[in-house]
């Protein structure tokens, strides 16, 4: 259960297919952003569905995802697991390994699940990510708020089946893992 994901918008318009010559007609082209404005989100899923997103304003320091673990993952989970005990999973982003953090956790009895470095896709909420991402494939925003509202409205209308269907999916995916060496 966990996720900090990147959603971008700006240079996302149609291509333009045109004929010879026409090249600068005004109707041919489209202005661009070279650095396109983005959200950064912290989001948490289980095989009983998704939990509330963290919209996040700053870079996540070891503080910050602190703050996002006591006012996030806590209720993610109370509300996805209800009394039982779960694992938290997370990669090895420093603030999520840093030694307050792993304090943090061991103080509010989290478990956490070892995790091997650079392997993003044995996890779960990437995939989830992914279909958010298509989901809103045809949406335009033109701003942040814009965005975070499309990001909603695709996070809230993922079915619990398939974040279940998304986690029982592990066992294939390490024994994949372990088989490729």
């Amino acid at each position: 259960m966990r996720a900090c994901f990147v959603f971008r918008f700006g240079n996302q318009g149609p291509r333009v297919w045109r004929k010879g010559g026409e090249a600068h007609s005004p109707s041919c082209l489209k202005s661009s952003v070279k650095f396109p404005q983005s959200v950064m989100i912290w989001g948490a899923m289980s095989s009983a569905g998704v939990g509330p997103l963290c919209f996040l304003k700053t870079k996540v320091t070891a503080p910050v995802y602190q703050e996002i673990l006591e006012h996030f993952m806590l209720p993610s989970a109370d509300q996805l697991f209800e009394d039982a005990d779960f694992i938290f999973q997370q990669d090895l982003a420093p603030a999520y390994t840093a030694k307050s953090t792993k304090s943090w956790l061991n103080d509010h009895g989290v478990g956490v699940l070892d995790w091997p470095a650079n392997s993003p896709d044995l996890n779960p909420i990437e995939n989830l990510w992914g279909i958010v991402k298509r989901k809103r494939r045809n949406k335009r925003p033109k701003n942040a708020d814009e965005l975070k509202a499309t990001v909603k409205e695709s996070w809230a209308s993922i079915p619990p089946q398939q974040c279940h269907k998304l986690i029982t999916s592990m066992p294939r995916r390490i024994e994949a893992v372990i088989k490729a060496k």
